[in-house]
């Protein structure tokens, strides 16, 4: 008996209404959702988790980006961000999302050899564009300069931020920059380092600048 509800049909007890009417509407909600699931689910596909999958939105646009050196066709939503292309259809996530706003420098790569905040690009505007990700820098067993550097020098802590700081570093190294730290942190101002790992960056970048 412990835990079974009275049975008092002409006047049942308030914990059994709230019972059998809580019973009723969640039969009747999934009556209701289940057709209307499998139909989405029949007409859209396989898609990822997540919204990857581009394929089936409606006005998605076609677009080629050459990715470090690789070519990827895709279909995406126009107003889809060259970082969360990146990150998301391409699935390449060295590349961080930090601030979404332009003002971290988490989401640095490179296009046409230049940086970029990925975050503030739209996909669509680097059809057929040189596109290079920190995948593409190098590789564990041939590491870039910069990042032998930053290994070397201690140049992060947590790592959220350090593919953008070496993407930001190795455009530094081909534009026009003193020769002092001051010049060197004046043109990585837009990267952001929460942990205070500055001075260890700089030495990195100085590092790499001096033996070049």
């Amino acid at each position: 008996m412990g835990n079974d509800l009275p049975s008092s049909p002409s006047n049942p007890t308030r914990r059994e209404f709230l019972f059998r009417s809580g019973g009723t509407a969640a039969a009747g909600a999934i009556a209701v959702c289940a057709p209307a699931l499998a139909t989405n689910a029949s007409a859209s596909g396989d898609p990822p988790a997540g919204g990857a999958d581009s394929r089936n939105i409606e006005g998605a646009v076609a677009v080629t980006l050459r990715i470090n050196g690789k070519d990827h066709k895709l279909r995406v939503d126009p107003r889809t961000t060259l970082l969360d292309c990146i990150r998301e259809t391409v699935a390449l996530t060295g590349t961080k999302k930090g601030c979404d706003h332009g003002q971290c420098g988490a989401c640095t790569v490179h296009v046409n050899g230049r940086r970029v905040n990925s975050c503030l690009s739209l996909a669509l505007m680097h059809d057929g564009e040189e596109i290079t990700t920190i995948e593409g820098l190098g590789t564990p067993e041939a590491l870039h300069p910069m990042q032998a550097a930053f290994l070397a020098c201690d140049g992060y802590q947590c790592g959220y931020c350090t593919s953008g700081q070496i993407m930001s570093a190795v455009a530094l190294l081909k534009e026009p920059c003193g020769q002092d730290d001051a010049a060197v942190k004046e043109l990585m101002s837009g990267n952001i380092c929460r942990c205070g790992a500055y001075a260890n960056i700089v030495a990195a970048i100085q590092k790499v600048r001096k033996n070049s």
